[in-house]
């Protein structure tokens, strides 16, 4: 018998002949979000479901907040709303199932306040900010929103944890060092270990396939201005992410690599299901900078080949566990409005 999963082949929603010609790897797109800004999909154990954040205002949100998708039933209707995970107040970040299929990790400001807390003030320049808000924190919550435990409870920054194949190791983004740094912990959340420290963000890790190594995104400033202006927006919860590299290392944080070199920002990266590439998102070829999508690079940074080509917006892949299907975020069919969705598609090699 097909699983849902499987069944998504008769999935109403098939992006246009023209994205099938221009994207060799990626066949029958189906688009599973339909409003807001959805993102950082993420596959369950089974392949059945994922986990995502979203702020569609038409389900009553202000914010980011983690909802758990039947990947099928979002497939088949495009009214489907998916069920809300996280407590519906604070802000929410990086969701991630547990190897048991009845829990799910993710980050949350809501011990910190009922209400989003505020993103920060453009910049004069038009400089992009991201927030790193003190009051993130790491939890675990059952498939009814029931938070079974809290794993963070350190001053400042604790969030973008995702999981070892092997379930057994959490990795996440934390700032208890005075930094923002790549740490371990047990599921459970003992045995917290650094395993980066050179200055500048790191984020966005994921293991690899065979759970040794990882895979994230790093700024590394050099310059005294640099420096300064990092430093600078650090002391207020901020990170400018326009210049980013993907890097990789052992899980005890040995064998550092940079695997990209092309300047401006290379984030959201993850493991090819054979564990020789990485893919990830990128605007290093753009003529504008909010101009990304997908590329692919060997683990040893050569043979880079483009994935995506359709639309301004592509990040946050993931393949599924069985390597047949990536889900991803794109402004494809947003026609010019503003909103990001999540799309899933057959992989081909």
């Amino acid at each position: 018998m097909k699983t849902p999963f499987l069944l998504l082949v008769s999935a109403l929603f098939i992006c246009n002949a023209n994205t099938a010609q221009t994207e060799k790897h990626l066949k029958n797109i189906r688009q599973l979000t339909f409003g807001g800004d959805n993102a950082e999909a993420y596959f369950s154990f089974d392949d059945n479901s994922l986990s995502f954040q979203s702020n569609n205002k038409k389900w009553g949100l202000n914010c980011d907040q983690i909802f758990n998708m039947n990947i099928y039933a979002a497939a088949k209707d495009s009214t489907y709303q998916p069920a809300l995970i996280s407590t519906g107040q604070g802000r929410t970040t990086c969701a991630y199932y547990l190897k048991d299929g009845k829990h799910i990790l993710y980050a949350s400001t809501h011990k910190g306040g009922k209400e989003c807390p505020p993103n920060p003030e453009p910049r004069t320049d038009h400089k992009y900010l991201w927030p790193v808000f003190a009051s993130f924190d790491i939890f675990v919550a059952d498939l009814n929103g029931k938070i079974t435990k809290q794993l963070t409870d350190s001053p400042g920054y604790d969030a973008e944890a995702t999981l070892s194949p092997d379930g057994t190791m959490i990795v996440f983004t934390s700032i208890r060092s005075g930094d923002l740094e790549l740490w371990t912990m047990n599921m459970d959340g003992t045995n917290p270990k650094q395993v980066t420290n050179g200055l500048g963000y790191d984020g966005g890790a994921f293991f690899s396939p065979d759970g040794k190594k990882l895979v994230f995104r790093a700024s590394r400033p050099t310059t005294d201005e640099d420096i300064k202006e990092y430093k600078d927006l650090l002391a207020q919860n901020l990170v400018m992410p326009i210049k980013m590299e993907i890097y990789t290392c052992n899980v005890d944080g040995s064998d550092l690599k940079q695997v990209t070199h092309l300047g401006k920002a290379n984030w959201a990266p993850y493991y090819t299901p054979d564990g020789k590439k990485i893919i990830f998102s990128s605007n290093y070829d753009a003529t504008k900078g909010f101009n990304f999508n997908l590329f692919t690079i060997n683990t040893d940074g050569t043979n880079i080949e483009k994935i995506t080509n359709i639309s301004t917006f592509n990040a946050f892949p993931m393949f599924s566990r069985d390597g047949k299907k990536i889900v991803f975020s794109s402004n494809r069919n947003t026609h010019g409005k503003q909103g990001i969705d999540l799309f899933i598609a057959d992989w081909e090699n």
